[in-house]
């Protein structure tokens, strides 16, 4: 009984690190800048959460919109969230 683990109800842990993102992709192809898509954000984005964002660090659903709407409003046209995201 000593050594058991405690299974207090924890939640099992979420892998954080995802690999690198279609986001990247997308921004190189077009060949945009983290500063780019900080620039064309309306909302308050800043460059760690793009960072972030590109090499697959799990976001908030709050912080994917925020990197979503201003990809959309960088490319001009509508963008899947999907295309920049695979999870």
């Amino acid at each position: 009984m000593e050594n058991e683990p405690e299974s207090g109800g924890a939640k099992p842990e979420l892998e954080r690190n995802l690999g690198e993102q279609p986001l990247a992709g997308v921004m190189d192809e077009n060949g945009y800048k983290s500063a780019d898509l900080v620039s064309a954000s309306s909302l308050q984005l800043t460059h760690k959460m793009v960072g972030r964002a590109r090499r697959g660090r799990r976001l908030t659903s709050n912080t994917k919109n925020k990197v979503h709407q201003a990809m959309t409003a960088l490319l001009g046209r509508p963008v899947a969230m999907g295309e920049l995201f695979n999870y």
